[in-house]
């Protein structure tokens, strides 16, 4: 019996040498440590940017400048906006160009400027250089949307406003690639908008106009083109816009437009001339973008051949690498 009391002795002083040797717990009225005031500041201003992002989501419009002029929103952004149909999307409004209102419906993005329609190729055609495939993938003259609006310099972007949609002008911003959304207007190498109200001339947007005008194989003349709309810059100028492009082409257009629908010699049809319009030359491979998916085999591709000489053709031909590395965002108003 001695001995197991002995034991329960020595176990008890053990336990009771461990748990005065260990780290003291908290006192009673004891304050925690301080948060960082920075860390607190960050917290909060997340929550707040947080809180502000979804309160958005119970607007209801179809635009930008419907929740500008409904909701008295002027903060460039994410939205939500819903279509005709019911379809919610998220995309950023520009809420202070030219009095704002202007929504992002797609964006242009060459992810590999020596792809020939290749994958990623979603303006012009995925399916390679094909003479069966004139349109190529269509997606200017068609309902298809592709992907996320953070990533619209990092990627192809298209949303269902780009057919929804009831405007009068467009917007275009040249961004260079992968910048965040957050700096897309400072970062932009070239912006402008249209405020003609060209659109109602074109059923109120971009689908509509194609399908007046299809991007795809023509049997006429370079010089049967779409319509070529003046602009007004927001960044950028008439000679910057020019020295944006090649020292060749430069002769053949004139700067201030934005052009729709441009033929070169071969024959195929480019879907925008940003910032330009082609007057005595058919080159409009190499300062057009999109298009259709039938081209001379070296110029297929969203930005067909924005990058001419570095493929040892000749000299003079190719964009500036600024160009040639920036998405074209396009927005409605």
């Amino acid at each position: 019996m001695m001995p197991r009391i002995f034991l329960f002795l020595v176990i008890l002083a053990l336990v009771k040498h461990a748990y005065l040797t260990a780290a003291p717990l908290q006192k009673e009225n004891e304050s925690l440590p301080e948060i960082n005031p920075n860390i607190r500041t960050l917290i909060k201003t997340n929550f707040e940017q947080l809180s502000k992002l979804n309160s958005r989501s119970r607007y209801a419009a179809r635009s930008c400048k419907e929740i500008r002029d409904r909701y008295d929103q002027r903060e460039d952004g994410l939205y939500y906006l819903t279509t005709a149909n019911g379809l919610t999307y998220q995309t950023f409004c520009d809420m202070t160009t030219a009095g704002g209102g202007w929504t992002l419906v797609a964006s242009v993005h060459e992810n590999s400027i020596y792809g020939r329609c290749t994958v990623g190729d979603r303006w012009s055609s995925q399916q390679g250089n094909n003479a069966a495939r004139p349109d190529g993938d269509g997606n200017w003259s068609n309902r298809n949307t592709f992907g996320a609006v953070e990533s619209a310099t990092s990627d192809d972007f298209k949303n269902p406003g780009y057919y929804d949609i009831a405007a009068e002008d467009l917007s275009v911003w040249h961004v260079p690639n992968d910048f965040p959304l957050e700096h897309w207007s400072l970062a932009a190498i070239l912006r402008y908008h249209t405020e003609n109200r060209f659109f109602s001339l074109y059923g109120g947007n971009l689908f509509n106009l194609f399908r007046q005008f299809p991007v795809r194989y023509n049997i006429g003349s370079c010089t049967n083109r779409g319509p070529a709309i003046p602009i007004v810059y927001d960044h950028g100028d008439r000679e910057s816009t020019k020295m944006l492009y090649g020292p060749n082409p430069r002769g053949e257009f004139e700067t201030g437009f934005v052009t729709f629908r441009a033929i070169n010699h071969e024959r195929a049809a480019m879907a925008i001339c940003s910032g330009v319009k082609p007057t005595t030359g058919c080159n409009t491979e190499h300062y057009c973008v999109g298009g259709g998916g039938y081209f001379h085999p070296d110029q297929c591709g969203d930005f067909p051949s924005f990058d001419w000489d570095r493929l040892g053709k000749g000299g003079g031909w190719s964009a500036s690498k600024e160009m040639t590395e920036s998405a074209v965002l396009l927005f409605y108003r």
